[in-house]
């Protein structure tokens, strides 16, 4: 009931689009199709001739993508990670004119309690994106050392009761005297029993819960390969839009772009004439850092949840350019 009265807002919407600069004959991909916001929109910027390829691993943005009737449109269910194999088979590949990612947890994932990703609702500790595929937040916590949970919510969540919540986790998991935990709200009651802090903006279970959720779907390391693979993927001037989240999330993207908009570096003592070096450098791969743009008041005001997202933009460029 929930999941069919709540309405999903596309975050930066117009923001995302309009970076992508949007050729009429482009070939495009949304790697994170969603409820289809940014792909409608993108659609509706491409000429006839145009091309979308859109990704997503979740089947009921799959459902909802299908009921896209396009010749232009094409969607994938699976990870983004595999864009290679994807652009290869359509045989695009090193021809994107811009790739898309918003790595956020849909309002329809979340507003769900079957999907176990929100502390709000209670319902199955399930947490997975890809429903098909992979183990369950639930059979994880029953198999997970302490030590394990503790590296999880330290590393993906920066929770600092982390060795507290998995002790308990583990004791309630293997204590015959203690109910195991089961369902979300019996996470929540844990987490609330060991953090009374009161936080104005974040609820206690908040860390715990996305790292859990980062982990499960090996959130991070897909990203790091995605961003990897969109260089060999794009033409020369595509352009890479990424939305995120927190804090880790955008790290990555971050340190990506900073990266590779670098070029090579050679040492400033390395015995080099200035032609040697620009030998070197012609023609080497990077990326243009085109910034990052925030969501509006007005827009943060509409949509609560778009408070702490981060459009970065980034073009594929060499040092011929």
């Amino acid at each position: 009931m929930i999941k069919q009265r709540f309405k999903h807002i596309t975050v930066l919407l117009e923001e995302a689009i309009e970076g992508l600069k949007i050729k009429s004959d482009g070939v495009y991909i949304d790697g994170t199709f969603g409820q289809g916001g940014h792909s409608k929109l993108l659609l509706k910027k491409l000429g006839k001739n145009g091309r979308l390829i859109a990704i997503d691993r979740d089947p009921e943005a799959i459902k909802a993508a299908e009921s896209i009737n396009d010749h232009r449109f094409i969607i994938k269910h699976g990870l983004f990670s595999n864009i290679i194999n994807y652009t290869k088979k359509e045989n695009v590949f090193g021809k994107i004119d811009g790739i898309l990612l918003d790595l956020g947890v849909s309002s329809m994932q979340i507003d769900n309690p079957d999907r176990g990703f929100s502390f709000r609702f209670d319902g199955p500790l399930d947490m997975r994106m890809d429903t098909t595929n992979g183990q369950t937040a639930l059979q994880w916590l029953m198999s997970a050392k302490i030590d394990d949970i503790i590296s999880v919510l330290k590393s993906f969540g920066e929770e600092r009761y982390a060795k507290h919540i998995a002790k308990a986790i583990v004791e309630h998991n293997h204590n015959h005297k203690k109910k195991p935990l089961t369902r979300t709200n019996d996470l929540v009651n844990l987490i609330l029993k060991i953090n009374k802090t009161k936080y104005i903006y974040k609820h206690q279970a908040t860390r715990t819960f996305q790292a859990i959720r980062i982990y499960i779907n090996n959130e991070l390391n897909e990203i790091k390969q995605t961003l990897n693979d969109a260089l060999t993927v794009l033409a020369l001037k595509g352009r890479i839009c990424v939305i995120s989240f927190h804090s880790l999330e955008d790290r990555i993207v971050k340190q990506f772009i900073k990266e590779k908009s670098r070029g090579l570096e050679i040492p400033y003592d390395f015995p080099l004439t200035e032609y040697q070096i620009k030998e070197l450098r012609s023609g080497t791969i990077q990326l243009k850092n085109l910034g990052k743009i925030k969501p509006s008041n007005d827009e943060i005001h509409k949509n609560p949840r778009s408070r702490s997202s981060i459009l970065r933009l980034a073009e594929k460029t060499n040092n011929d350019y």
